[in-house]
């Protein structure tokens, strides 16, 4: 397809999305490469994330870009290179990329690039997951909220036996430990985090582990998973439910945090797959259930992704105020992969795409009914 062509082809769709290009709003896109048009078209979203990083294009506000494009679905009005879309889905059927041999995949790859990168991008706990912002003016005031509300939940008490899956940096079992007095065991497939969380919550009643979920066997009064049941992968979804309820006592509670997605997919964006979360896919509220049933009751279901923009663009604001202090560590290609990373992901929850989701399950059901006392710390 000749040049001239393809950008009518471009600028046609764009437009059904209220998108110019080289228009003058903070949502239009500047191209700097002729190239780029029919790059998109046989290429897709891979494409346009790869070109954005390798320079052939700009827009002043990315994440209303994607807000835009999102809310029309332009995503699935570009058409790709047939073959290779057929081979990623059949490859998604066919290869449990998440079993047990390749859960370290994603710790060494995303978690492991650099403490100094996420020290200056999140919060002063090191929460890599949506702030609970209903009353909170800053990002820290919104996680440290957001973990409270966790154990509120939960019904924390001291001396309580938890088990933390994918704990992250230990920002929860710090806070569940200093101030509800709980005794917390952490496990997470990433190295550098585990190293971090065990300083961390040197002199607590804590204990971080590197460990896939799969080889947990342990009783536990309490379970959590914040933020990691997006590389859990479809076919596993069953079975990281049968171990939780195996390893959670018979009057135990467990609250699952995760980023979903309106439709059941077995595959994630192949930008994302391929430079951000290797190997990850957002559930369904339909597999999660699937999942679960038979083995626990939901007792509460609390839907609060508005606020993951929010904290996207909070985290954004920090990489970029901060760059100066890593830049170092890192050249301008990885700069605008993690601008684009951040931006893009922002625009999907504005957009309603993706969702955020905390769930609370039972064994059997708890009597006279759920209930948990929220208060703001905010």
């Amino acid at each position: 397809m000749k040049e001239p062509k393809a950008k009518k082809v471009m600028q046609k769709i764009l437009e059904t999305s209220d998108v110019q290009i080289d228009g003058n709003r903070p949502w239009d896109i500047r191209i700097h490469n002729p190239n780029f048009y029919e790059r998109l078209l046989s290429g897709g979203s891979l494409a346009l994330g790869e070109s954005y990083m390798d320079g052939w294009w700009d827009c002043d506000a990315l994440d209303q870009f994607f807000e835009k494009i999102l809310e029309n679905r332009l995503d699935r009005k570009i058409t790709v290179n047939t073959i290779q879309f057929l081979w990623v889905m059949l490859k998604a059927k066919i290869i449990n990329a998440q079993k047990k041999s390749k859960a370290y995949i994603i710790g060494e790859r995303h978690y492991d690039i650099g403490n100094n990168l996420f020290s200056v991008m999140l919060d002063k706990r090191l929460n890599y997951s949506c702030g609970y912002w209903e009353k909170a003016k800053t990002l820290d005031n919104a996680q440290e909220a957001k973990l409270d509300l966790i154990c509120q939940k939960m019904g924390l008490k001291s001396g309580m036996k938890v088990l933390d899956i994918g704990c992250g940096w230990g920002s929860f079992a710090k806070y569940a430990s200093e101030k509800y007095g709980a005794n917390i065991h952490g496990i997470t497939v990433s190295r550098e985090q585990m190293k971090f969380a065990n300083k961390l919550c040197q002199g607590l009643d804590v204990k971080i582990e590197l460990k896939d979920y799969r080889a947990l066997k342990r009783k536990f009064d309490r379970i959590v998973s914040i933020g990691m049941f997006e590389h859990v992968g479809c076919r596993n979804y069953r079975t990281f439910m049968k171990v939780v309820h195996q390893c959670l006592k018979e009057d135990g509670l467990f609250l699952l945090h995760t980023i979903a997605g309106n439709s059941s997919v077995n595959s994630t964006d192949p930008w994302i797959n391929k430079y951000i979360f290797p190997n990850s896919m957002l559930p369904s509220a339909k597999q999660i259930t699937s999942a679960a049933e038979g083995l626990f009751v939901i007792e509460d279901w609390h839907g609060f992704g508005q606020y993951y923009d929010k904290t996207l663009m909070a985290w954004h604001n920090n990489f970029v105020k901060n760059w100066t202090k890593i830049k170092d560590k890192y050249d301008e290609r990885f700069y605008r992969m993690w601008i684009y990373y951040l931006l893009s992901c922002a625009g999907s929850f504005r957009s309603r795409r993706n969702r955020l989701w905390q769930i609370v399950f039972s064994e059997k059901g708890i009597k006279g009914g759920y209930r948990y006392r929220e208060q703001s710390l905010a």
